[in-house]
């Protein structure tokens, strides 16, 4: 045995020693002597420094005197360059707190740290110790854990990530086991994750939300207001406090995937007041201004969410809707483009608003509705309003008519594509002309049935949700992003980017399989909003620390 192996055999052997007189004890702070050998030791080999890592803890209630040097000590472990030391020194930590409690939140903010660590075993032993704090004391460790999920000025971006990361993987799966008692426990949860929300991504701020709407406090015999506090939550997000800048697309992007997040408790009872109160005031009158793709997601949120407006709302919504109608519901040979999903969108918006206040279309569109209130303004005359409204109706009808033929051709072709496909290549290929011509009928579909019922004087507006609007029908979501068609104007050159793709509407223009491809270019764009290009974005952080936006984050 070499003379380093022989000091190292003795110092443990000195630390049993220590160990078992303290063992014996009956009153162990009057050996103080062995708790100092101890700390001593933990300077010396490593294995004494591992075995030391185990005592330290163990012994250090009993010494509040010694308690600055043996913490230091026991720190100076979990710094040791041996991976063995450190992980025990870590495994060590929760030790510390389980008869001194007041020390607990000391010991998150040392784990913390530890949590950037790039060992594995080093890093399980963190994750072990973390949790085993949040056992023994739910209400202070994870209060402690979730000071680092926020941001401040001297948030460590890769360490509030970890933080992140553990919370979400770690924590939240074991809710059921945690947080105890279940209700006090998820309400200060709830609280805590309030606090953490000043500036987080996108990302961030959906895993906090599916964590929240898993708590029973917010679950299906949750009162309405729970679910106004989980929208609350949201409008915050949302920036509904802020001027709207049209240049500003991380705003957009971050309205629209708030309003696709309220959108479940709104259909629980949750106020929208205050969506589309900044939606009508702010966004509604520089629509054309935006982003083609941001109109479209903001056009599928409007629909989403107009079942669930008040007649109030509705009133004061309405105008927005029925201008955009007109625009997008062109007149005849004008060289309008006909967006078919856009239509689709704003038809569906039109219906669920009018059938709360059925006579605010008597002003908008013509038609005399009779309600007996002053507001049914039955005795002006709107007969030019209304010929305009249903002669673009019927240009719309005609349209989709011809539209649909040439999507049922397609479909054929795509039959015939499909049995001659030999590899897997060019089956996925036809698979997705084949959905999105799917996807086409069911926008065409959805068309004809809401103009329908628009031609009468005074029309029964469709008020429930039974008919389904195309994208959510759709099997997977798809590259773009829209469906268009020129009406009595040449294809424009760019037509295979921005809102997607052009269709001549004029008769003779192209014929058997190369007409039918130009229809299914068209249908190419429906996609899911929520998914891929047109929708979910996330949002880079609001700054914070001088951060930028975004910067370092993922997007949804």
């Amino acid at each position: 045995m070499s003379e380093q192996q022989s000091e190292e055999v003795q110092q443990i052997e000195k630390l049993y020693e220590f160990s078992e007189r303290l063992n014996a004890s009956k009153d162990k702070s009057q050996n103080v002597e062995d708790y100092e050998g101890i700390i001593k030791m933990s300077k010396t080999s490593m294995k004494a420094k591992q075995l030391a890592s185990q005592l330290i803890p163990r012994y250090f209630k009993f010494f509040p005197s010694l308690s600055t040097d043996a913490f230091d000590a026991h720190m100076d472990c979990i710094d040791d360059g041996d991976l063995g030391v450190r992980v025990q020194a870590i495994r060590g930590l929760p030790l510390f707190c389980k008869d001194t409690p007041d020390i607990l939140s000391k010991i998150v903010d040392v784990l913390v740290q530890l949590l950037n660590t790039e060992e594995p075993v080093e890093r399980d032993a963190v994750h072990k110790a973390l949790m085993s704090l949040l056992r023994q004391d739910p209400k202070v460790s994870s209060t402690a854990l979730f000071t680092h999920a926020g941001v401040t000025p001297t948030t460590d971006d890769q360490i509030r990530e970890k933080v992140l990361n553990f919370i979400r993987d770690k924590v939240f799966p074991l809710k059921a086991e945690l947080l105890k008692p279940q209700e006090e426990m998820e309400r200060h949860i709830t609280d805590l994750i309030k606090q953490s929300l000043e500036d987080v991504t996108g990302g961030e701020f959906k895993m906090f939300m599916d964590f929240l709407t898993s708590l029973s406090i917010f679950g299906g015999k949750a009162p309405q207001e729970r679910m106004q506090e989980l929208v609350e939550i949201i409008e915050g997000q949302a920036d509904l406090n802020a001027q709207f800048e049209v240049s500003d697309t991380d705003h957009i992007d971050r309205l629209i995937s708030c309003l696709q997040l309220a959108l479940p408790f709104f259909a629980r009872g949750a106020p929208s007041s205050r969506f589309l109160s900044y939606l009508n005031t702010h966004i509604m009158p520089v629509f054309d201004k935006l982003p083609e793709e941001r109109k479209l997601d903001l056009l599928k949120a409007l629909a989403d969410i107009s079942p669930y407006t008040t007649a109030q709302e509705a009133r004061q919504m309405l105008p927005s809707i029925v201008q955009l109608l007109k625009i997008y519901m062109p007149a005849r040979k004008t060289g309008e483009e006909m967006n078919f999903t856009y239509v689709e969108c704003l038809l569906y918006a039109f219906h669920h608003l009018a059938r709360k206040v059925p006579n605010a279309t008597n002003s908008l569109c013509g038609y005399k509705i009779v309600t007996g209130q002053p507001s049914d303004r039955l005795g002006e005359d709107f007969s030019g309003l209304n010929k305009d409204f249903t002669e673009r109706l019927t240009i719309v009808e005609d349209l989709t008519k011809a539209t649909m033929k040439k999507l049922t051709q397609g479909m054929n072709e795509h039959n015939k594509a499909m049995s001659a496909a030999k590899t897997d290549e060019e089956k996925a290929s036809v698979k997705t002309k084949k959905q999105n011509t799917t996807t086409g009928l069911r926008t065409c579909n959805n068309i004809l049935a809401m103009t329908k019922p628009l031609h009468a004087k005074a029309p029964a507006f469709i008020g429930d949700t039974n008919l389904n609007l195309s994208w959510k029908e759709a099997t997977k979501p798809l590259a773009s992003t829209t469906t268009t068609t020129t009406i009595g104007g040449k294809r424009p050159a760019n037509s295979n980017s921005g809102s997607g793709n052009n269709v001549a509407a004029k008769k003779g223009r192209g014929s058997g399989i190369m007409q039918s491809q130009l229809v299914n270019k068209a249908f190419e764009g429906i996609s899911s909003y929520g998914a891929g290009r047109g929708g979910n974005r996330g949002w880079g952080r609001r700054g914070g620390g001088g951060r930028g936006r975004g910067q370092g984050r993922g997007r949804w």
